[in-house]
């Protein structure tokens, strides 16, 4: 019998077994690398389309540089580690070694698996790698694009300028993390080398008390992993700035005058370990040595952290105001640069509480614009009345401000999707979803409180073609190709008409004449995009398609702004926009944003973390080509300026927005929304004041409806208003938030973001009194609920078969005083259209209601007996005499004719007897109330 029985050697020759493993792997490029071709085809397609093909292919050559660098170092450092240990090992190495398995000896050949093993694993983690750093493209492109200049804002502690916190930091850390990774793989190499050559007498079957491990490999990727701990612990001190801690942010005077210094020593530390690691792989390489080179970080690190404890514990803790108060200084000064709040002026309110201090005569533009619909009740309503079939849908209500008849008035518009997941099921199919119902159409527009007697919204533009009650407003065109619905991919230019929009028995039809999208082309072009969109069993084979028709691909407006600009944040509400020139377009509002602002605090936005924000960017999206612009409105922001060096083509300056399009640009929901959470604590300039939280603001809150339609406390959403801001001479459309003391219901402040002309971009606090008390939304919620009449009024209409659905309370400052308006609407059970039937006015000492917004104003101001029937009080203006005297008046009735009254008044008293037979109480309850309106005319009519 043999001593010894060798593999079977069954495999191909090297030269067969490497031409083999060629093939594949070329096979497998082809297909991968053929398949990612077309989707950077179709993509080179799509930006050339809109104009950025240079933007496509900036990044493209930053993405692909970033992979090359990172996958090639990866693999160098890992294969070479490998070679280099392989090298080292070599004579101890069992690269033919003889075990015994089932009585018979088999030969293992260690080293040439080891070898490609190494090989596999090096190409796969520099795949991973460079692939992973292609999602970290925008830190690294900033980095290297963004001036390093040095000077500008400097952080307190290190002398830094902003652009090492925001550019050169985050890069570094990446770095960083990349190497320690590395380090560590390193490291178990070494590792596992000390394993297989240690344990090689053993597998040789060799008997020895000892037998001594080759350290010197190990010692070096541990000397590399000792350094790239070093280099982790230096920019930890910068990474300082950053921490959030109980009180405030950023360096604490334990970190100022332990910590920092401290981590330096520890720094130096671990150089000496890494000096002490390659000293030992030079001489006689042993493992204690490797103990020793821990020691100096170790000796460094404990005491450091029973200094910093003490210093905490009985240095700060004891006088912590006193010790903190210029770190504390240095959070509230960076924290209010980092949001914007160094730009908000600061204003007093003296929130008066009689009816003159309203002033109603000098803030009738304020009044005539109060927002009475509020926008879930108007989008149900839309939706009923305006949808006009199931496939079409209003998906979300906008606010504005348009030039109406010579006057600037307040306005909600929604937009009329196409919803393609609404249709038939019949006509679910690839021409009907592709070819056919490619677009929605129009938009609608009311004053926020205009209601026609049916409680329905007044409105301008309606319908189906469009129809205009106002001259100066006109829709040239309609057709909406990119919306927040518009989510599947069309083919226009066709040979099929498009479904335009229905017309009685028929349907208007239309072909797309714009310009937006990507020529399909030649047979072999087609089949390219049919590929990439998953159209290849009909797109190459349809008769309808010519190589004139187009691809329109991305037409959802977040993932359009996504795919074109990634490295932005986007405000979730896009809003639509009617143009001077008739044509429809989407305003979205773009952000910068950042961690690693120095000495801020971290606040969340969405998901993410964030201590820096700034709108720094109005993307516009035509309706129809889906031509998309990106202006930028904040110049001073580093972070775009850094980003139009990159992708110079990609912004334009704020000038060059159309006029018709600029006087719509407005302060960004999200952006204020997040101002007022930090203002809230950080209005707080003084460090006692701050370090004690003596007043501690929280946005107010009011009672909101929950998914299942039940009532919640939940906090104020911003309110866009038309008005005269206390201390302004003109009208603006402003943004305002309300504030309460922390845990409590009572004003306390508000704030308002400006939209207008100059003032663009910035915003106001109005303080109140801290001596009077001014009631909040939930307060004002409570007396509605407290009044008799009301309370009883809607516990009637809260019966079987209706509910009352009570609008969003508006906090809206008049003169020197608070206006709380809130509409409330009554919905039948089985109607998902509710009606407006009281609106509820209050100031600070006065509560008045009326069935609409003239009676009730007339009761406010006027002095008119609040009542549920009907108004007598006609037009949309405060009575001219209880404007100026804010003084009980009677307001004038409007002739009436006796016929018409007692014909209307039979009419609803026989619907009322009809609908109560036949058990719809509801619909008998509103005709019911009807019929009280008229009998309370005939009551006044003059005898």
């Amino acid at each position: 019998m043999p001593e010894s029985i060798d593999w079977p050697r069954t495999h191909p020759p090297k030269r067969r077994r490497r031409r083999f493993f060629l093939i594949i792997a070329v096979l497998a490029g082809i297909f991968f690398g053929g398949w990612t071709s077309l989707f950077y085809y179709v993509d080179v397609l799509w930006f050339g389309s809109l104009g950025y093909g240079d933007v496509f292919w900036k990044t493209i050559r930053v993405q692909s540089g970033i992979f090359t660098a990172f996958a090639a170092a990866t693999f160098l450092i890992l294969y070479g580690s490998f070679l280099a240990l392989k090298r080292e090992y070599l004579p101890d190495l069992p690269s033919g070694q003889t075990i015994m398995v089932g009585g018979q000896p088999l030969r293992l050949p260690v080293e040439p698996v080891l070898r490609l093993i190494a090989l596999v694993i090096s190409l796969a983690i520099a795949i991973a790698t460079g692939a992973s750093m292609i999602a970290e493209w925008p830190t690294l492109a900033l980095f290297w694009y963004a001036p390093h200049a040095t000077g500008g804002v400097a952080d307190p502690i290190f002398g830094r300028p902003l652009n090492f916190f925001l550019f050169t930091l985050p890069a570094w850390q990446l770095l960083a993390g990349w190497l320690l990774t590395l380090a560590v793989i390193t490291c178990l190499l070494a590792i596992l080398f000390i394993i297989i050559t240690g344990g090689a007498g053993a597998l040789a079957g060799r008997r020895r008390s000892y037998v001594p491990l080759p350290w010197r490999g190990l010692s070096i990727a541990f000397a590399f992993l000792l350094l790239v701990l070093a280099m982790r612990v230096y920019l930890g001190r910068f990474e300082r700035l950053f921490e959030d801690h109980t009180i405030f942010g950023g360096v604490t005077y334990t970190d100022a005058h332990v910590m920092l210094t401290g981590m330096l020593i520890v720094c130096a530390a671990l150089v000496l370990g890494a000096a002490i690691a390659v000293a030992n792989a030079i001489t006689l390489p042993r493992g204690s040595w490797l103990v020793a080179a821990v020691l100096p970080a170790a000796v460094c690190y404990l005491p450091l952290q029973i200094v910093g404890w003490y210093v905490n514990s009985f240095v700060v803790k004891p006088n912590e105001l006193v010790r903190e108060r210029p770190y504390i200084t240095h959070n509230i000064e960076l924290t209010r640069q980092a949001y914007g709040l160094d730009r908000v002026s600061q204003r007093e309110f003296p929130a008066e509480t009689d009816v003159a201090a309203a002033d109603p005569a000098n803030n009738q533009a304020t009044l005539q614009n109060i927002r009475l619909w509020d926008w879930r009740a108007l989008q149900d309503t839309l939706r009923q009345i305006q949808e006009i079939r199931t496939y079409y849908d209003f998906p979300d209500i906008d606010i504005d401000r348009y030039e109406i008849d010579g006057t600037t008035r307040e306005v909600m518009l929604g937009a009329r999707e196409l919803n393609v997941e609404k249709l038939p099921e019949s006509s679910r199919n690839w021409i009907n979803e592709k070819l056919i119902y490619t677009h929605g159409y129009g938009i609608t527009m009311n004053p926020v409180n205009g209601f026609t007697p049916e409680g329905l919204p007044t409105l301008m533009l309606s319908n189906m073609p469009v129809q205009s009650t106002v001259r100066s407003l006109t829709v040239k065109r309609p057709e909406i190709y990119f919306g927040e619905l518009t989510n599947t991919d069309v083919y226009v230019k066709t040979r099929q008409k498009e479904f335009n929009y229905p017309q009685g028995e028929t349907n208007n039809l239309n072909s797309y004449e714009g310009n937006g999208g990507i020529v399909l082309g030649r047979f072999l072009r087609r089949i390219i995009i049919a590929l990439n969109r998953g159209d290849l069993a009909k797109l190459p084979f349809s008769d309808d398609v010519n190589q004139d028709s187009r691809l329109l691909m991305r037409r959802n407006l977040r993932d359009r702004v996504s795919a074109l600009a990634p490295f932005l944040t986007y405000d979730p509400d896009p809003y639509i926009v009617l143009g001077d020139d008739g044509r429809l377009s989407w305003i979205m509002d773009g952000f910068t944003v950042s961690d690693s602002y120095p000495y801020s605090n971290h606040y969340h936005l969405g998901d993410n973390s964030i201590n820096y924000m700034r709108n720094s960017v109005k993307v516009v999206i035509d309706a129809y080509d889906g031509t998309t612009t990106f202006y930028v409105f904040d110049t001073e922001d580093p972070i775009i300026a850094a980003y139009r060096r990159i992708f110079p083509s990609l912004f334009k300056d704020a000038a060059l927005m159309p006029s018709g399009l600029r006087k719509h640009v407005r302060y960004p929901e999200l952006l204020l929304k997040l101002q007022a959470e930090v203002y809230g604590l950080y209005h707080m300039t003084d460090p006692e004041a701050f370090y004690n939280r003596e007043d501690l603001w929280t946005v107010a809150t009011e009672v909101g409806m929950s998914e299942r339609g039940e009532q919640t406390t939940q906090p104020m959403q911003p309110n866009f208003v038309l008005m005269k801001l206390p201390g302004e001479s003109g009208v603006e459309f402003v943004e305002i938030l309300p504030f309460t003391p922390a845990n409590r219901n009572n004003l306390i402040g508000w704030i308002a973001g400006r939209s207008d002309g100059a003032q663009y971009g910035t915003s106001v606090v109005y303080d109140f009194p801290k001596t009077r008390l001014v009631d909040g939304p939930l307060q004002i919620e409570a007396r509605i609920d407290q009044n008799a009449q009301l309370s009883g009024q809607l516990t009637l209409w809260n019966q079987q078969g209706s509910h009352v659905r009570r609008g969003a309370l508006l906090v809206i400052p008049s003169g020197r005083a608070l206006l709380y308006a809130e509409p409330i609407y009554l919905q039948a059970e089985r109607s998902p259209m509710p009606e407006l039937r009281l609106v509820v006015l209050a100031l600070q000492d006065r509560l008045a209601y009326g069935p609409n917004f003239e009676s009730a104003m007339a009761a406010l101001f006027g002095g008119a007996a609040s009542s549920m029937s009907a108004s007598t009080t006609s037009g949309g203006t405060v009575p001219a005499e209880a404007a100026h005297r804010a003084s009980p008046s009677t307001v004038p009735q409007p002739a009436a004719d006796l016929n018409a009254l007692i014909a209307e008044a039979a009419r609803d008293l026989a619907d009322y007897q009809r609908l109560t037979a036949e058990g719809k109480l509801a619909e008998a309850g509103q005709k019911l109330e009807d019929l009280k309106r008229a009998l309370d005319k005939l009551n006044k009519l003059p005898r």
